[in-house]
């Protein structure tokens, strides 16, 4: 019996573009039990929105940004000490926005050298380990 409480969240994974062509954006929390912890943006899915739906509006909110929500990259399933995550992670595109930080403390373009030189959240380290099999192995 799973005694732990189940938040489930949505994700992005922003592709970058022109001088950050082969990076992807990096978002460091500002906020909470995990503050200082970095992760992909996004966040809580509301009652009868869509994986997608949650995602255009978590980055809206929290960035100032529009984005379109490509193919899913991966579902994590995480234990915390105090609740269980389920995370739905999608590839997006930056359309409009200078990506601004509304809810975070600090933001950076990683790219494959140094995807692993921020102190990435747990869940989002399995992200991570995804995005280097896929992304990455080209």
């Amino acid at each position: 019996m799973n005694l732990f409480k189940s938040i489930e969240v949505v994700a992005a994974v922003i592709k970058g573009v022109g001088s950050n062509k082969g990076k992807i954006f990096a978002a460091q929390r500002g906020y909470g039990d995990f503050q200082g912890g970095w992760e992909f943006p996004g966040g809580k899915m509301e009652t009868g929105e869509s994986t997608e739906e949650a995602l255009i509006r978590e980055i809206r909110e929290e960035l100032d940004s529009e984005i379109t929500v490509g193919d899913i990259l991966c579902t994590v399933n995480y234990d915390y000490p105090t609740f269980h995550l389920t995370m739905h992670v999608y590839w997006c595109d930056l359309v409009s926005g200078k990506l601004e930080l509304l809810e975070h403390e600090s933001a950076k373009w990683l790219g494959k050298e140094n995807l692993k030189s921020v102190n990435w959240l747990p869940a989002d380290i399995e992200v991570i380990d995804r995005i280097e099999l896929t992304y990455y192995s080209i």
